[in-house]
């Protein structure tokens, strides 16, 4: 229960007609008995009008029932969160006023809303729609239903929990192409290597495990040795894509700009996502960089691993298919700005799991010279560097890029800048030096 400030007003006039009916006969013994009798009428309608006001307000929550629905629990940033609110009044009592009070965690929630005068067994709806402006993982909820008695003196509120949540993945362009270094692709010789995918190159058979797919049961010599054999496969002579994400704390940066929580309508989702910045922070664009650069990949059949160093290590490994570019989206989706290991220091302890011929692709706001040292350390071992920079100077950072791409093209290693308020998706296909 909620008591409001107007209660302590009557509570006040209650307090004065007490003291009057307790003086005013010693006071003014001449008065007439119906001038006494006042005081008395004011205090039995002041304690009528609190416990009315107590029962309504009391009884005005009960019987509500509300159900909040969702579309699309797993969305990028920039993407509109569209969530339905219905609320049904159970019973015949009327409500004067109800104010819903979305309680999410996520940035920009627009859920709440006041009703007045939801009728005996009435039912109200509504939708709301958030504009999604921060990565992560958000509850949906809880909702508080809060109202109270029409002379405004208690207020009873009422909380549904709701047990879901939504994932907010980093914003990512489509390419429609990308500066691949040359010869890396195809041909060349087989990896004698075992894979656990399935490749145009046969390695041989080996008798079951527990935990091998039935589609790679080869049957003629499972019925030759009486036992089930399954086929083996060598690793894919194409080359294996790796990223490298670069969350090393002290090279992040954000611009100062004003936070606004954008108002979205119904409307919006016809203007399409130009209407969407990218938060001004090199980690945000860093992580948009990776995702596009993944989600590219993928498409083209490329077997993609992550790797970065936020929170805690990450590494993912290089893998085909939907299922991939869905685990690193969802990595990106928690990893922070808020690594203690340089870039440098992540290539050396991650280079001896990515295979000779592999491609490399460095995202960094770093305008150090170790990042061409980290890409020389892979070209060393005949791993082909691709060298994405983010501008921290644009960002209020430091300064140094320019010179730090330079350097990049006399090794002759690809790079590209990306500067804030950057149209990613040119950047990252026509964009690129050296």
């Amino acid at each position: 229960m909620i008591v409001r400030r107007s209660f302590w007003g009557v509570v006040l006039i209650l307090a004065f007609s007490g003291l009057a009916a307790f003086l005013l006969p010693s006071l003014a013994p001449n008065f007439p008995p119906e001038s006494i009798s006042i005081p008395y009428r004011v205090i039995y309608i002041t304690i009528l009008l609190i416990v009315i006001s107590w029962a309504w307000a009391f009884l005005s929550v009960r019987g509500l029932v509300l159900k909040r629905t969702g579309r699309g629990f797993r969305q990028q940033l920039g993407e509109v969160l569209e969530e339905r609110f219905e609320i049904v009044n159970k019973f015949t009592l009327v409500r004067v006023w109800l104010e819903i009070k979305d309680q999410s965690n996520l940035p920009g929630v627009s859920g709440s809303r006041v009703f007045s005068w939801i009728g005996g067994r009435e039912q109200r709806s509504y939708s709301s729609y958030t504009l999604l402006t921060r990565r992560g993982e958000y509850n949906l909820g809880p909702t508080v239903l809060y109202s109270g008695d029409p002379f405004g003196l208690f207020a009873f509120q009422k909380t549904f929990v709701s047990s879901n949540t939504v994932l907010v993945m980093p914003y990512f362009v489509e390419l429609s192409e990308f500066p691949f270094p040359p010869g890396l692709l195809t041909g060349g010789k087989a990896l004698r290597r075992k894979s656990p995918e399935t490749t145009p190159q046969s390695a041989g058979v080996r008798e079951y495990a527990p935990g091998d797919p039935l589609s790679r049961i080869h049957w003629p010599s499972t019925a030759r040795r009486d036992r089930f054999m399954v086929k083996e496969f060598d690793q894919d002579p194409q080359a294996d894509v790796w990223i490298i994400l670069d969350a090393q704390r002290d090279i992040q940066y954000s611009a100062e700009e004003k936070v606004e929580n954008p108002k979205v309508d119904k409307f919006w989702l016809w203007k399409g996502k130009n209407k969407f910045s990218l938060p001004a922070n090199t980690f945000e664009y860093s992580a948009s960089i990776a995702a596009s650069v993944a989600n590219y990949f993928v498409k083209q059949g490329q077997a993609v691993g992550f790797v970065s160093s936020g929170q805690m290590h990450t590494a993912l490994p290089a893998e085909r298919g939907d299922r991939q570019i869905t685990k690193i989206l969802e990595t990106l989706a928690f990893l922070k700005g808020e690594g203690e290991l340089p870039l440098l220091g992540l290539v050396t302890a991650q280079m001896a799991n990515i295979p000779r011929g592999s491609v490399v692709v460095v995202v960094t706001s770093s305008s150090h010279e170790a990042v061409a040292n980290a890409a020389d350390s892979l070209a060393q071992r005949k791993i082909r560097p691709v060298v994405i920079l983010v501008d921290a100077a644009s960002f209020g950072g430091s300064s140094g890029v320019e010179q730090l791409s330079n350097i990049l093209q006399k090794k002759k290693i690809p790079v590209s800048i990306v500067r804030k308020g950057d149209e990613i998706k040119w950047a990252l296909e026509k964009g690129f030096l050296g």
